[in-house]
């Protein structure tokens, strides 16, 4: 069985994602193993895995967004504690300090958003 771009659309949008058309046709253009236009299972599931990753980058953006001080890019120790404390977990500015500094890559005392993808992978 073999999936075209309008069917891998609905599919898609059966589970709740939204894929444009033209999207669907540039999924399949770079998918499609054997240059029939269509997708077979293997390649079907790498678009799913892509749409996949997709949305959870978009989820991290989102968590990182609440975290962050005012649209700075960073999360900062106050923004820790603050968002912390709104979650009901009381942390004090030296033991968000702590928790900064494990992810802390580069040193700053901040988290940028590709520390945050790190703390949150691990």
């Amino acid at each position: 069985m073999k999936i075209s771009p309008c069917e891998l659309q609905k599919c898609v949008g059966s589970i709740g994602w939204v894929m444009s058309l033209e999207e669907a046709e540039a999924a399949v253009m770079l998918m499609d193993s054997d240059g029939d236009g269509l997708l077979c299972f293997e390649d079907f599931v790498k678009v799913v895995e892509g749409v996949g990753e997709e949305e959870k980058a978009n989820d991290l953006k989102g968590a990182f967004a609440m975290y962050e001080m005012e649209g700075s890019g960073f999360i900062t120790p106050k923004s820790l504690k603050r968002m912390l404390s709104r979650l009901g977990e009381s942390k004090t500015i030296e033991e968000c300090n702590l928790m900064i500094a494990h992810y802390d890559i580069n040193g700053d005392g901040q988290l940028n958003f590709d520390e945050f993808k790190v703390m949150m992978s691990s």
